[in-house]
């Protein structure tokens, strides 16, 4: 059974006239745990109608190609688990909006799963205004529904997380697939608002993968998990910081695109109880959560105005400090500062999607010290790692780089620049890790990719 809470009416008609059900695969890009899906085929089987999933692919936003090639992998597994399920499924390039309102032309009911995102909100506005269908939104990208964990901004993960806990319970119960609905429709000779495109043809005509060290999907993301689960969770407490090796659970892409359930995760995780297993739990749902909070109620969540309290007074007191470097933009994106360890882990976001999570911290705080003031630190450190990170332009990267400013933290003591924003330097790195190595890594992994190329 769906919480009710996951579920939100946007739209009611008076008439369930139609001739099947639609679900648009928009922020959850999978078969397994779904609870958007799982619902949709619940109302095509109440109707007794037929089930059309589809999804529509839009133009990258900018030249790299590693996220369309990324979400190009989801919908090729997509489309064949739906197969198995014998649920059609189209990829249909163009306009979402031009194309969900001809589908819903002959549809009885539209269900989609939420988005959190200023664009995604703007978009399902202006598809409900016209809507000739009803309307229904399932949140299957948390475990806990945003509005159910809370109604407003929090100042913490700490007091997100007592709410969260106490509905968990509620919240993390099994989902089960359902039978598909009645499919007795002739799909073969549907008039689609545009032809449907296959994922494995786009795929052949993009780059070679390179450096990118996932491959997109949800049987990526099913190995990745088991992975995590058998060779890196026990230690992870202890080293996920550690830049040096490779031990974090590499999931967050995948949960960026929706392509794994963060449901199934902990679900999966809980069974095995440890420190390691909490410290992972309190990530990805407290802290996770944490972020999807912020974008819903933050209205400024992609700009410097969103710091607030402590952070936002401190900075201001600093804004004039003299800066001991400064960079322009095509510096910082190429690497080429002083600081070794900075240029390393920018070098690794470049070519391969990924940077540590600690230098990630790292990363956008030395932003904060290398330009002119925090507006264009700001700006810029949501840039680069929405152009190049592979879990890029998601609540956690919004929130992430929010965080570097002083969001969801507490005062220090004060410095130049940072004021009682927290700080971190380099010294610190090379105290905590053999932070050398990392950069000799980077440095290996580059010099194959020329060698390749």
């Amino acid at each position: 059974m769906i919480p009710r809470q996951r579920i939100r009416i946007l739209k009611e008609t008076s008439s369930t006239k139609g001739r099947y059900v639609l679900y648009w695969m928009k922020s959850d890009q999978r078969t397994r745990w779904n609870h958007a899906l799982e619902y949709a085929l619940d109302q095509a089987h109440g109707l007794n109608l037929p089930l059309l999933v589809y999804a529509v692919l839009e133009e990258p936003k900018d030249g790299e190609p590693r996220h369309r090639r990324f979400l190009l992998e989801g919908y090729q597994d997509v489309a064949e688990n739906l197969i198995k399920r014998e649920i059609p499924f189209a990829l249909l390039p163009g306009s979402p909006q031009d194309i969900t309102l001809a589908l819903s032309q002959d549809a009885a009911l539209l269900i989609t799963d939420k988005g959190y995102l200023k664009e995604d909100r703007l978009l399902l506005e202006a598809i409900k205004a016209s809507l000739p269908a009803a309307l229904h939104v399932v949140e299957t990208h948390v475990v806990v529904p945003v509005e159910a964990a809370s109604s407003k901004e929090e100042y913490s993960a700490a007091t997100l997380r007592r709410k969260i806990e106490r509905l968990l319970p509620e919240f993390s119960l099994p989902l089960e697939p359902r039978l598909p609905g009645n499919q007795d429709f002739p799909w073969d000779d549907f008039s689609w608002p545009t032809p449907p495109v296959e994922a494995q043809r786009l795929l052949a005509a993009l780059p070679p993968r390179g450096l990118i060290p996932y491959a997109g999907g949800e049987n990526a993301a099913q190995e990745r998990l088991t992975q995590f689960l058998e060779e890196k969770l026990a230690g992870y407490g202890e080293k996920r910081n550690d830049p040096t090796g490779d031990f974090s659970s590499g999931l967050s892409p995948y949960l960026r695109y929706g392509q794994i359930s963060p449901l199934e995760i902990y679900l999966r995780v809980r069974k095995i109880p440890s420190e390691d297993t909490r410290v992972f739990l309190d990530e990805l749902i407290v802290r996770r959560e944490l972020a999807v909070n912020f974008v819903t109620y933050n209205p400024h969540y992609d700009s410097y105005t969103a710091i607030s309290s402590f952070a936002r007074t401190t900075l201001e007191k600093h804004r004039d400090d003299p800066r001991p470097y400064l960079y322009p933009l095509e510096e910082l994106e190429r690497g080429q500062t002083h600081d070794p360890y900075w240029n390393a882990a920018q070098l690794q976001l470049r070519h391969t999607g990924i940077m540590p999570g600690y230098l990630r911290m790292y990363w956008g705080k030395k932003i904060l010290e290398w330009t002119k003031n925090p507006e264009e630190a700001y700006a810029w450190a949501l840039l680069l790692n929405n152009r190049y990170s592979l879990d890029g332009n998601d609540p956690n990267s919004y929130a992430g780089v929010a965080w570097c400013f002083g969001k969801h933290d507490r005062p220090w003591m004060e410095r130049p620049v940072y004021g009682t924003v927290r700080y971190m330097n380099d010294k610190g790195l090379e105290r905590k890790f053999r932070i050398g190595e990392y950069t000799k890594k980077v440095e290996k992994l580059l010099a194959a990719q020329k060698e390749e190329s």
